[in-house]
This record gives structure tokens, sequence and C-alpha cells, in this order.
């Protein structure tokens, strides 16, 4: 027999969810069109004075201000009628330099969302959905998501938790970031290290061009390169060290992206494998950080790993144990747990 309170109580949490997901739109165009940056340390501003500000359309910005404060995202004082983003809601959606910022999350929506039908046809019939087909908006948006977190911790926390990785980037080394995407995670590196020289490599040609531009903006051009390439087949050898940022679980067939990763180490090589914190059990991940991993892993990650059609697809969640012996079939059997942050695991992996 049905027990109607709990039919309620889900009935809410859906709705509630339902909300967030068409607010979600609002977020995004808030995060792209530059209103929260415009609303940040400004104080109260009237739905005019922020049009002016970001050269909207007054008749727009007044009704997004009014979604945000339904949201509980933005304040409004009705006697004045002026809008407020306060401090601590900036940190998480107009500064995209501080680790809490979030706003790259949003505006991956419009590739998923548009993928639907892709995603439908894949659900029915087999096969993937490539990242190609996701559109441009989601190699934007996972570079946002990713990068305030890359630079909060990789140089400070990462880096230092490999064994011997940071000593040999001090003095001068070699390195692959395979995956590199918009070339953050290259740039950060490069940035820190000056005696080593850095290749970062993606199999998406527009990832490759916006990273290039990344690295002559930030002064080490001279010492970074970015390369069109695959996992399993990227130029160069003697490496000392062969980065994987959130990329290993997307690939269909990781087990070659690793086994080229040990063919390319020099002696005492290592490879840095970051990969989401969440669990293979799925009744683990019942917290905010496991269900976005878990909802984005089943419309994007599993299948543009399908797409490829390797003999893996795993998904943002298949757990250290999967991953070992993966690497392990490989050549790679040292597979250590070097540090986690609430969203990330990092592993040290060698031969």
């Amino acid at each position: 027999m049905t027990d109607e309170n709990r039919v309620m109580e889900f009935l809410g949490r859906v709705v509630a969810d339902n909300a967030a997901a068409f607010a979600g739109v609002s977020t995004s165009l808030g995060v792209r069109l530059g209103l929260y940056r415009a609303m940040s340390g400004a104080g109260p501003l009237t739905s005019d004075e922020l049009a002016s500000r970001t050269g909207l359309v007054e008749r727009y910005t007044r009704e997004w201000l009014a979604a945000q404060v339904a949201g509980a995202y933005v304040l409004h004082d009705p006697e004045t009628d002026t809008y407020v983003l306060p401090d601590e809601h900036a940190a998480v959606l107009a500064d995209a330099s501080v680790p809490t910022y979030v706003g790259g999350g949003f505006t991956m929506l419009k590739s998923l969302y548009g993928a639907e039908e892709e995603l439908a046809n894949a659900y029915r019939y087999g096969g993937g959905v490539s990242w190609q087909e996701y559109g441009p908006e989601l190699a934007e948006g996972v570079a946002a998501f990713f990068r305030p977190g890359y630079e909060a911790v990789l140089v400070q926390e990462w880096l230092p938790a490999m064994e011997g990785v940071e000593a040999k980037l001090r003095r001068g080394a070699s390195v692959a970031d395979v995956g590199c995407g918009f070339g953050h995670s290259t740039v950060l590196m490069a940035k820190a290290f000056p005696q080593s020289r850095f290749r970062g490599f993606d199999f998406h040609e527009p990832s490759v061009e916006a990273a290039r531009k990344l690295a002559e903006q930030a002064g080490v051009g001279d010492r970074v390169t970015f390369e069109v390439a695959a996992a399993n087949d990227f130029p160069g050898g003697d490496y000392d060290l062969v980065t994987f940022f959130d990329c290993l679980h997307d690939l269909g067939d990781p087990g070659a992206a690793l086994q080229h990763a040990e063919k390319v180490l020099a002696d005492g090589g290592s490879c840095l494998v970051v990969e989401p914190n969440v669990s293979a059990e799925p009744g683990e991940n019942i917290n905010p950080i496991g269900r976005s991993f878990a909802s984005t892993s089943a419309v994007l990650c599993l299948p543009a790993a399908m797409a490829q059609g390797g003999p893996h697809a795993l998904g943002n969640h298949p757990g250290q144990e999967a991953l070992a012996a993966i690497a392990d079939g490989v050549g790679l059997h040292t597979w250590r747990l070097a540090v986690e942050t609430p969203t990330n695991r990092i592993y040290d992996v060698k031969r």
C-alpha cells in the first residue's frame, strides 16, 4: 500500500529538483553574460544600473533578477528596489579565480540538454555520443569547471604528494599532459616549474588551439607546446611525468592509454591520475557531489567512452580497484592514493 506521506515527501524533492533544473539556465546566462561579475562587490544595484553595467536590455535584466531572488542567489530590498549579490555568493558564482567557483558547471548545461536526442538513441540502440556531438560549449564549460580546483591544489598539494615528482620538476623534468583540454593544468605546472618542459595532448583541435593561446598569454610558450594527439599514441618519450586530469575514465580504452604511458615513461617516471572522488557503489553517492558526478557520467562520460568503441566503458565512478587492475595489466603495477579532496582522488602510478 502506498504511503501518502512518503509520496508527498518525494514529490517535494522532485519539484525542488525540477525548479533547480529550470533555474540552471538562468544561472548559466548569468555566468555567460557577466551578470554575476557585474554585481560582485558593487553593492545595491537597480535593474537599470545592472543593465547599464552589462550592456543588456533592462527588461530582461529585471526578469533575470527576479529569478535570482526566487532562488535566494540575489537579495532584494523592496523599499529601494535594489538588488545585491552577497560577497559569499560572488565567491561561488562570480570569481573564477577562487576554488569555490562553480559557474563553469552551469555553462555545460546547453551542450548536455542539447544532446538529449543523441543520448536517447544511444540508450535505445547502443553506441555513444562523441564530444564533438555535444557542441563547443561543452569543452568551454568543462575547462571553466575544473580550472578553479586545479589552481587551488595542483601545485600546492597534488604534485607534492607524488613521490619524488616535485623535486624532479624543480630540477628540470619532461612532462606529458594527456587530455589537456584548454591547457589550464599544463600552464599551471609550467608557471610553477620554469626549469621543466611540458607537452599537452588532446584529440580535440579547438581545445588545443585555446591551450596554445593560453600558454602565450601566460608567457610560457617557450617551454610549453600543445598538439592534437590521441591518448594511446601521443609522441615523445622519456617523460618523467605523464598526467591524466579527469580524463582517463572518458576513454573507450584507458588500458591502451596507460600502456602507452608506461612505454614512454623514463626510468623512475610516474603517472599522475586524477579521478572523481565518488564510489563504485551507487548507494554511497547519495550526496550532492556524488549525485553531480553520477548524473554527469550518465549523460557525458559513459556516452563519450561508448562512442570510441573500446573494450571499456567505465563511467566516472568505476572505483580505484577497477582502474588499478587495468593499470596493472599493462605494466603499471604500483597504484597509490596520493591525496584526495572532496571532489577528486589523486593517484601516484608507477611501473
